[in-house]
């Protein structure tokens, strides 16, 4: 097993990547694509759902760089992470929300049909994703209260 710091350092760089990419898709990306779009009725709306979940998107990123923190400072495994990874199990709940509003409103307003489609792609991932910190949140609650149970024997 590679020592933390080994693995923290590029993990931190691939954050930084990470908040780059979601900022430049923010900014540039997302209003191109929602441009291309043949009703103007779908724009606005679309355009609002997609910065907020790339915004969700580039919190979840703050948290993790925030646990990384713990993790470099052997803290993880105390009552420190519960919050960013709550914090990161929110998060991930309202994008999903906002994916299934959008993807409801785009089917409703007459998207072509590959736009709702690709939005429900995105929400099943988004489920997943969701699941899968679910999952890991009560990893590290039971992890952390073994990890208190040790220290109190010793």
């Amino acid at each position: 097993m590679l020592p933390l710091p080994r693995v923290v350092r590029p993990l931190r760089v691939l954050l930084v990547l990470v908040l780059v990419t979601l900022l430049a898709a923010q900014v540039a990306g997302l209003p191109w694509a929602v441009g291309q779009l043949p009703d103007d009725g779908l724009r606005g709306p679309l355009l609002a759902a997609g910065v907020l979940v790339l915004a969700c998107a580039e919190a979840v990123v703050v948290c993790t760089w925030r646990l990384l923190a713990l993790v470099a400072g052997d803290r993880v495994f105390s009552a420190a992470s519960r919050p960013w990874v709550d914090a990161v199990v929110r998060l991930v709940a309202a994008a999903e929300v906002l994916l299934l509003v959008a993807t409801a409103y785009a089917a409703a307003a007459g998207a072509p049909p590959g736009l709702p489609a690709a939005l429900l792609g995105l929400a099943v991932v988004g489920a997943a994703v969701g699941l899968l910190v679910v999952v890991l949140r009560a990893l590290l609650r039971s992890a952390t209260t073994l990890h208190d149970d040790l220290e109190a024997v010793i």
